[in-house]
């Protein structure tokens, strides 16, 4: 009994170290993640605000990472209206842009952003529907 033991657990620790791949090289390296900041979103790209079908409204850049951070600078900021009971309306220093509510559809705008923080909002639903970023610099 007692080999049958040591043999059941040599035989586990084996197929342990097999399933966890030990034995190859580790260099160390965390595992990368995305996230947005201002060195990854540059002053001249394309914004992507979304507002509706349902009760949502979001900003994000070209590759779909939620905008979090922006340097101060001027950015084309493209929206999609999806909903005629909602508006999508991004407002801060020296920007107040807004979509009309009753109209669905795409529209570009051209801003500039300077340091402070940035909110958009649809209007008949702030507050359920918001977000902010902040510019720096």
């Amino acid at each position: 009994m007692p080999r049958t033991r040591t043999a059941l657990v040599v035989g586990l620790a084996v197929a342990a170290l097999f399933v966890a791949g030990c034995g190859g090289s580790d260099d160390g390296a965390a595992p990368s993640e995305t996230t947005t900041t201002e060195a990854s979103v540059p002053s001249g790209a394309t914004l992507k605000g979304s507002v509706g079908p349902g009760f949502e409204i979001s900003l994000s850049t070209e590759d779909g990472q939620p905008v979090e951070t922006l340097s101060a600078g001027s950015y084309t900021l493209e929206v999609d209206d999806q909903s005629d009971i909602h508006n999508f309306h991004l407002t801060g220093t020296g920007v107040d842009v807004t979509t009309d509510v009753d109209a669905t559809g795409v529209e570009s705008f051209d801003i500039t952003v300077e340091a402070g923080t940035y909110t958009f909002v649809c209007d008949p639903h702030a507050g359920s529907m918001n977000g902010s970023f902040e510019v720096t610099g």
